[in-house]
């Protein structure tokens, strides 16, 4: 072989090696809205709901999970296309196309839910410090404290490397499987091969599995992020790969609670978990005291991840209405608003946990009734922006995709109907 062909195939080589790595580094770039965005639906109240499918129906009902999964990725990438082509947030959206009513009541009603949601968080970052023996009177204002601070006093770029850095602890969760010793063939069977007996119990569970997988929050948190993030029609490829990645990585963590307490709770009888610290309890006995370590560092970290993005999503959408969007990178003074909402949302839901006696479980059933009754229209919103031409342009969905969504609103309406039948009668 001559030098000349050679030294052609050497710099083809390096030439290659360079637009790889080129594109790697514009994947690291983009990475964030998907990941953030699905990890946070992670929170306490979707690791309880997932330990007691696990523990109530062992590998049984893995299934679910894998749809709702799917349903994930659909919605939001959906979000993040919807934010990246219109360059606004979806309240924005919502009060331009349908009207500044079914905006504010789309956005009072998420205001409410969040407010709950975020109270559930601090309750799990109480519940995962009282399992270490530290009181929720410490633990819940320094978790509060340390989110207002990362957010109202960083930038973009060092809030979000912390939030990344943060989701990291899902690998608490992967761990804790293992140490728990299931029967990984069942597990990964249970997955792809559905089966359910049609009783209320399993209906319930299944449909709420979806509902907290799925959550109206986090689809309003990742247009209104993207936005923020300033990304482009030419970031789209790299971004669809993020919004997948986050989704299956929700979908995978969630599948690894569901085993641990499957191989080990329902496996020796307890199928009834009302939260997720009971279940990070009732690990130890059967599959040692550190796994339930991990179980509850998991909790912590899951819930101060949550309790940093719900009012982030809130704020986000409350600006977005008012006509005065604002990012991250702006001062307080330049976003009075969006960092007086963070801030509201915050301390309110801290000070709801830090209540004596306080009602958790009447407002959180009252949280999930308001996601499930937000879901269904902010989806049908959704589904109208992305058939609108004159918002979204030549990236409108086309006619696969859009009959894609509606069998999909169909089925999850249907879920939604069951959860509420099921709730109340």
């Amino acid at each position: 072989m001559s030098n000349a062909v050679k030294n052609g195939e050497a710099t083809a080589t390096k030439a290659a090696r360079r637009f790889t790595s080129a594109r790697f580094v514009a994947l690291l770039a983009v990475l964030g809205p998907g990941l953030l965005a699905g990890l946070s639906d992670d929170d306490p109240a979707g690791i309880t709901t997932y330990s007691q499918l696990g523990a109530g129906y062992g590998y049984r009902l893995l299934w679910v999970l894998t749809i709702s999964t799917i349903a994930l990725v659909l919605f939001q990438q959906l979000g993040a296309r919807i934010g990246v082509v219109t360059g606004q947030g979806l309240a924005g959206l919502i009060r331009q196309r349908y009207g500044a009513r079914a905006a504010t009541l789309a956005i009072i009603a998420l205001l409410g839910a969040n407010i709950g949601t975020t109270a559930a968080e601090f309750a799990g970052i109480a519940a995962g410090a009282e399992l270490f023996g530290v009181s929720r009177y410490i633990a819940v204002p320094i978790a509060a404290v340390a989110v207002s601070l990362l957010v109202l006093r960083g930038n973009f770029r060092n809030v979000e490397r912390v939030l990344l850095l943060l989701a990291a602890v899902f690998i608490c969760y992967v761990a804790a499987a293992f140490f728990a010793k299931p029967d990984w063939g069942a597990a990964f069977s249970g997955a792809v091969i559905p089966s359910m007996s049609l009783d209320k119990g399993s209906l319930l569970i299944a449909t709420a599995t979806l509902g907290t997988t799925l959550a109206p929050w986090g689809l309003s948190f990742i247009q209104s992020y993207v936005v923020d993030k300033r990304l482009t029609i030419k970031d789209m490829p790299y971004l669809r790969v993020d919004v997948w990645v986050g989704a299956l990585l929700t979908g995978i963590i969630g599948f690894f609670v569901v085993v641990t307490t499957a191989s080990t709770l329902h496996a020796h009888g307890i199928t009834n978990i009302t939260d997720a610290s009971q279940a990070a309890k009732a690990l130890e006995p059967l599959a040692g005291t550190f796994a339930t370590a991990l179980f509850a560092i998991g909790l912590i970290g899951a819930a101060l991840l949550a309790a940093s993005i719900l009012p982030l999503s809130t704020a986000y959408a409350v600006t977005d209405l008012t006509g005065q969007p604002a990012a991250l990178d702006d001062s307080i003074k330049e976003a009075p608003l969006f960092y007086g909402t963070f801030a509201f949302v915050t301390l309110l839901a801290m000070s709801l946990v830090l209540i004596p006696g306080a009602p958790m479980v009447p407002i959180l059933i009252l949280t999930q009734v308001l996601n499930a009754i937000l879901l269904l229209p902010l989806l049908g919103f959704m589904y109208g922006i992305a058939r609108d031409k004159k918002l979204m342009g030549e990236h409108a969905a086309g006619r696969g995709i859009s009959i894609t969504y509606i069998v999909a609103i169909v089925l999850i309406a249907i879920c939604i109907v069951l959860l509420g039948y099921f709730s109340f009668f």
